[in-house]
């Protein structure tokens, strides 16, 4: 197998070996143009090694064979679609479970079945509920976390260079871990150690990084020392959550957290832990990096950030945000949104072929796992005019808005988590905007590393200057 430490493999193992290698091998692309493989066992991927992520990878295979392309993942057939028409005519006759949902439990190794359509729809429904319980029920906590950050950069001097990369992921795991676990933990003398420690921290962190890594490949296996850490910190995060889960039956709290409506529902343990485990990582990755790229592009363009400040200050006035409030934030959630499209911010999803289906005039198989590069089409200049300029105004139209919903981004495709990393970014940057220039360091230059969530390769600093 190829070198476990190169990302692009690890990445496309992760989000492919899950499920591929359930099914039989075929060597027949049904006609749909691509490239043949390059290597019998490997299939393309010394391809998506020289191209340096599975992203660049399709951007490059789009850019030669069209909207509709296949490659090959070992002996797997794969099929990209990489244009909004061509999603399109695939999403509404194949709508499933979330992609990132169903990835991450594979990753994780659950194996809870996800049960017939109306149970689908019933846990769906659940998860929903989880997050707009836990968003209104602890907004105060929201507001209280972005001021702590606040009071901190507040007592920078203006030259101090802030490490963003961090802050902001400390800032979500902070949010996270409260919304789903509560106060509640804080009662139990074992997790108040781990808090102590940043124990709970750490352990979202890791498993995070090895499902960054070479988590399918085999290279977990072969050290005895990164295998023992992952699965320690693992079954910490699951412990806590057994407990919280078990602490929240039966009982009435205050504070209403994400395991609560899940708890309320008719869903075994297992089922919880799951759902619970799959929100907390996947909305603190996401959050974290939401948060982290709409403070970089704020910092490269004044006239956005002006904008965003005259905004804050016209709907607030100098009274703090309110869930109400965050409503009249048009201006700022169009940030968001291109944030989102600038960044690339999920650069690909996936969903497996359930039947044979037909996208253009190509016949896609059953059984083969088709992506969707959401990072080609989220830059393709035939939908997006100057695609690489950072421009809130194109979410003016509310056709722009429809085809980011349809891609999953806005409205009823909107996954869960990216609605939690919403509106907590939303309302850091109106604590932070309202008081503070956000500045960028001179000679920097922030390059991207594709990942599962669109990441920076290194630590992206910044500066602050206090507006009053």
């Amino acid at each position: 197998m190829l070198d476990f430490a190169i990302f692009a493999v690890t990445f496309l193992l992760a989000l492919v070996a899950a499920v591929l290698y359930l099914y039989p091998a075929s060597r027949q692309a049904a006609g749909i143009p691509g490239i043949t493989p390059t290597e019998e066992k490997d299939g393309n991927l010394p391809d998506i090694v020289k191209s340096g992520s599975l992203h660049e990878f399709l951007v490059n295979l789009h850019e030669g064979y069209g909207p509709v392309v296949s490659f090959w993942f070992g002996r797997r057939l794969v099929v990209s679609l990489g244009t909004v028409d061509a999603l399109k005519q695939h999403i509404n006759p194949n709508k499933t479970s979330d992609p990132f949902e169903t990835m991450l439990k594979s990753l994780l190794r659950y194996q809870s079945d996800g049960g017939n359509v109306n149970e689908n729809h019933m846990r769906k429904k659940l998860y929903e509920s989880g997050v707009t319980n836990s968003l209104q029920s602890n907004f105060a906590l929201l507001l209280k976390l972005s001021e702590e950050l606040l009071d901190k950069w507040l007592s920078y001097p203006d030259s101090q260079h802030v490490p963003l990369c961090q802050h902001m992921l400390g800032f979500a795991m902070k949010s996270v871990t409260q919304m789903v676990m509560g106060s509640t933990f804080e009662d139990d003398q074992e997790v108040i150690h781990f808090q102590k420690n940043h124990g709970t921290m750490f352990f979202y962190f890791q498993v995070w990084s090895e499902i960054g890594k070479g988590f399918l490949d085999g290279s977990l296996d072969k050290s005895i020392t990164r295998k023992k850490q992952y699965e320690d910190a693992l079954m910490q995060l699951e412990y806590i959550l057994k407990k919280i889960i078990k602490e929240r039956k039966g009982r009435n709290f205050s504070q209403h957290i994400f395991i609560d409506s899940l708890v309320q529902g008719n869903l075994n343990d297992q089922q919880i832990l799951e759902d619970s485990m799959i929100f907390s990582l996947a909305s603190c990755i996401i959050t974290a990096k939401l948060c982290t790229w709409a403070i970089c592009f704020l910092t490269t363009s004044e006239e956005v950030q002006k904008k965003l400040y005259e905004e804050i200050d016209q709907v607030l006035g100098k009274d703090p945000i309110t869930p109400e409030k965050i409503e009249q934030l048009r201006y700022c959630r169009q940030v968001l949104c291109e944030t989102v499209r600038t960044a690339k911010l999920t650069p690909v999803s996936a969903r497996l072929q359930d039947i044979e289906g037909k996208v253009d005039k190509f016949i896609i198989p059953r059984e083969t796992l088709v992506l969707y590069a959401l990072g080609v089409v989220l830059q393709d200049p035939s939908t997006w005019p100057l695609p690489h300029k950072f421009d809130p105004d194109r979410f003016d139209d509310e056709s722009v808005m429809k085809t980011f919903s349809l891609l999953g981004f806005s409205g009823t495709q909107e996954c869960p988590e990216l609605r939690f990393a919403y509106m907590v970014t939303t309302v850091l940057l109106s604590v932070l905007v309202r008081r503070l220039h956000l500045l960028s360091v001179e000679g920097q230059v922030i390059e991207t590393k594709y990942e599962l969530v669109t990441s920076s390769k290194e630590e992206a600093w910044i500066t602050v200057s206090k507006r009053y």
